[in-house]
């Protein structure tokens, strides 16, 4: 009776969750965790666990947050706030793997206000959001 009794205890409090679960960030989560990290935070550390390993590698080349808006991002910034501007994702989003998230910055650069974007693209692994690649911005033409 006493073995029962240890097994069924057992049993209950080995099914629950795991205490130390963290929340599932969104799409918008993780890309305005990544930029601030970059920008207002400038801790190449806390932004690379946004990323993939490949883009990890990548961020620890470049050492400082500096480093890697000029070589990375293409875009020196200070004072910066930022926004989610578009993201392709819908109402099925729980059925979406690949998202692309486009982030608004409104800083100083070069002592001058400045307004910018850059666009990410995210995958979903292992029902958490990872930023996979940084697309080249796209170039207008005047005319």
């Amino acid at each position: 009776m006493r073995t029962l009794f240890f097994l069924s205890l057992l049993f209950l409090f080995g099914c629950g969750e795991p205490a130390n679960t963290q929340p599932v960030l969104t799409p918008e989560e993780v890309s305005l965790g990544f930029f601030s990290a970059i920008y207002v935070d400038r801790d190449v550390e806390k932004a690379k666990q946004f990323v993939n390993k490949p883009l990890q590698e990548v961020l620890s080349h470049y050492h400082i947050a500096a480093a890697v808006q000029r070589n990375m991002l293409s875009l020196s910034m200070t004072n910066v706030e930022m926004e989610i501007d578009d993201i392709d994702i819908d109402f099925f989003r729980k059925f979406t793997k690949d998202v692309i998230v486009v982030v608004k910055m409104k800083g100083l650069k070069g002592g001058q206000p400045w307004i910018d974007d850059r666009t990410i693209r995210l995958h979903k692994i292992a029902n958490k959001w990872i930023i996979v690649e940084i697309l080249p911005e796209k170039r207008k033409v005047n005319g």
